[in-house]
């Protein structure tokens, strides 16, 4: 018998406290079923399966993630708006390092992706902010890519202990923050966008 008051929603959002609390990698069927004072049969009344739970967790984490960066980035643009950004993300990934987690490790079944559409809000969110700063495709995804490959290298080195330097992690942060503003602002040539602008110039003299 299904236990009263189990749905797939808070089995879903016990599984992300429980990976936040333990780590990802160590949320089991069982460990959950033992959260509740359940046995493991009455949850897969709401999971199939290991596999399902994580990726709702992933979602679950994505989407929330989501959510802080947007309202992290509402009504700002350029460095403000990129440093709203990388904040939200940064905060969110140490408060709840399961789940951030959960968002880099999960390989999602291209059928639940499909029906997602946390992730994509998430490049949207990338890409809008990034337009402000004049790029286009396929600028704005190599874009995308360095700035989540700095945000996530930084913050897994802050969470793992991975700077013994006595200068403040937060000044490194800020300082780091400065320096992908400048890059963004000077964006190498080559791309279209610089293409385009090469051109008008090139008229225009």
């Amino acid at each position: 018998m299904v236990r009263a008051g189990l749905t797939s929603e808070r089995v879903t959002k016990a599984a992300a406290d429980l990976a936040d609390a333990v780590g990802f990698e160590n949320i089991t069927v069982s460990a959950l079923a033992r959260s509740f004072g359940v046995k493991d049969a009455s949850l897969y009344s709401h999971v199939r399966n290991l596999q399902d739970l994580r990726e709702r967790v992933a979602l679950l984490a994505a989407g929330e993630l989501a959510d802080r960066i947007a309202a992290a980035v509402a009504g700002r643009s350029g460095k403000e708006a990129m440093a709203a950004f990388a904040n939200a993300y940064r905060d969110y990934a140490l408060a709840h390092p399961g789940r951030y987690a959960a968002t880099q490790a999960v390989q999602l079944d291209p059928a639940v992706l499909a029906r997602s559409t946390v992730y994509a809000r998430t490049v949207e969110l990338t890409h809008a902010m990034l337009r402000a700063y004049r790029l286009v495709e396929p600028d704005l995804t190599d874009a995308g890519r360095l700035l989540r490959s700095a945000f996530h290298g930084y913050i897994v080195l802050e969470a793992n202990g991975g700077f013994s330097h006595s200068r403040a992690v937060q000044s490194s942060w800020e300082r780091a923050l400065d320096g992908l503003h400048f890059l963004l602002e000077n964006w190498p040539a080559g791309s279209p966008r610089h293409a385009a602008e090469e051109e008008a110039e090139e008229e225009r003299t």
